[in-house]
């Protein structure tokens, strides 16, 4: 199903979709002048972190952004939008944090690193969903720029499809720029390839329960970054909620003070 995001979030049907085909679009989620001000950020965090490579740009990583939320305050407010929160929330619960926070840009005639069949969490339990993605298109997502493809349903599964299957199957997400793309992380999915002579871009979530370990550190990598204004909603889904102790002090600091202070599920 596809939502507006211009109206409430219809929950239930939210719900059915993620447990149903596995996905959910919601359209006008990013208002023009944040997905603009995102856009550039992220072609500036690029630049940076090809830089820090330092291979051109012949590497598999090439134009992925490793934690966005260290290059630009726009990866920061993006968790102020309400319709960002509701659709994570709304699986996941209200306690639910950042796993992994990078871009999935590709560059004009190329695909990049999610053009695997691929899931985005090696985790399968029966009846208990651990990780939620999102993609947030800052260009429109076409046929021809490398849309992704997502297998309806493949969620339930551990294994693979076959190349044939998915292919036969699968379904195009194609949608316009300031969209969301929800979808559970144990669907099949892939990334298209970019025939056009532009960039297409595109910044990625991975959310996760609060008890689970992140990807990597977001707090301490954010050590050096001003969160000066930043609001209670985006320090707990970056993780700041939801740190483990590193002494007795932190440990037993009055409860407003603690590293770890989420919502119980």
């Amino acid at each position: 199903m596809c939502f507006d995001a211009r109206a409430m979030l219809d929950t239930e049907a939210f719900v059915r979709d993620i447990e149903g085909p596995g996905y959910a679009v919601v359209q006008g989620a990013l208002p023009p002048a944040f997905v603009a001000r995102c856009r550039e950020e992220l072609e500036r965090a690029i630049e940076l972190e090809t830089r820090y490579h330092n291979k051109g740009t012949e590497y598999r990583e090439y134009a992925m952004v490793l934690i966005c939320s260290l290059y630009g305050r726009s990866f920061i407010d993006l968790f102020d939008i309400p319709a960002v929160t509701a659709g994570f929330n709304a699986i996941l619960g209200e306690g639910c944090i950042t796993y992994a926070y990078t871009s999935s840009s590709m560059p004009p005639g190329r695909g990049n690193y999610s053009g695997r069949i691929h899931v985005d969490c090696p985790r399968l339990i029966p009846g208990y969903r651990t990780n939620m993605g999102g993609m947030f298109m800052l260009d429109d997502f076409t046929l021809d720029n490398g849309a992704t493809w997502v297998l309806p349903g493949s969620q339930y599964r551990k294994d693979e499809p076959s190349r044939e299957e998915f292919f036969r199957d699968a379904v195009r997400i194609v949608a316009p720029a300031g969209s969301i793309c929800f979808f559970d992380a144990r669907l099949w999915h892939a990334g298209g390839e970019n025939k056009t002579d532009q960039w297409r871009h595109c910044v990625t979530l991975n959310v996760c329960r609060p008890w689970m370990k992140q990807r990597l550190d977001i707090p301490r990598a954010m050590s050096g970054v001003d969160l000066t204004g930043v609001s209670e909603t985006a320090l707990q889904k970056l993780g700041f909620r939801s740190q483990v102790p590193a002494s007795y002090e932190e440990f037993y600091a009055p409860p407003e003070h603690r590293k770890f202070r989420q919502k119980p599920e």
